[in-house]
Formats: C-alpha cells, structure tokens, sequence
C-alpha cells in the first residue's frame, strides 16, 4: 500500500517536474530566482530528451510499484503517460527531438519576454 502510495506520487511529481520544465521560465514574471531554479532544470529535462536517456524517477517508480505487487513498465515516463495520450502509435527518436524542440521555444519565448518586461 504505502508502495503504490509512494509510485503514485512519483508519478505526480515527475508530472509536475515536466510542466515545469516546459512553462517554468513564465514563473520570471513573478520572482527572478524562479530563473536560477528552472534553468538547470530545463537543461536537464532538455538532456533527457535529446540524449534519450531515461529519468531516474521512471526505474524509482517501477520498483515501488514492483514492490506493491503491481508490474513496472519499460521505457520512460513520458512515453508510459504522456505519449499515449497524444501520440498513441508511441515514442520515436523524431518525437523526442520534436518534444524537446517544442521545450526550447516555449523556454526561448518564456525568457524572452522576462527579459523584455524587466527591460521596461
């Protein structure tokens, strides 16, 4: 029980991690040190995509959910969870490179405009 528990919300922080990867850099709107946080986490999100490695909370959550009595899956997280959901044929190296592309601009964008509103 605790087990699943604990895999559960793994998976909700590893969620939680991935929206901030990809929208964190907004938070600059509203407290600068929020950029000292997100950029060494958008470049590791960004390494993870590019490099196709897989996340070390994917195999954590696979041996707490082992452990429960559940199965654990292969793969990454993103391709477990969130692929599914929008890409159901399932992850390529070419969505991969799309996904992380699509990070850097919103992250680009994200800057930008901090960068343009602290300017003013």
């Amino acid at each position: 029980m605790l087990a699943r528990l604990l895999a559960d919300l793994i998976v909700l922080f590893h969620f939680a991690f991935i929206l901030f990867v990809v929208f964190g850099g907004f938070l600059g709107f509203r407290c600068r040190w929020f950029i000292w946080l997100h950029i060494p986490c958008a470049v590791w999100g960004g390494l993870i995509e590019f490099a196709g490695w897989i996340c070390p909370l994917t195999p954590w959550e696979n041996s707490l959910r082992i452990a429960a009595g559940d199965s654990g899956y292969g793969g990454s997280f993103i391709e477990h969870y969130i692929v599914p959901v929008i890409y159901p044929s399932g992850l390529t190296s070419d969505v991969q490179s799309v996904l992380g592309i699509i990070v850097i601009a919103v992250n680009i964008l994200a800057y930008f405009l901090v960068w343009k509103r602290r300017k003013k």
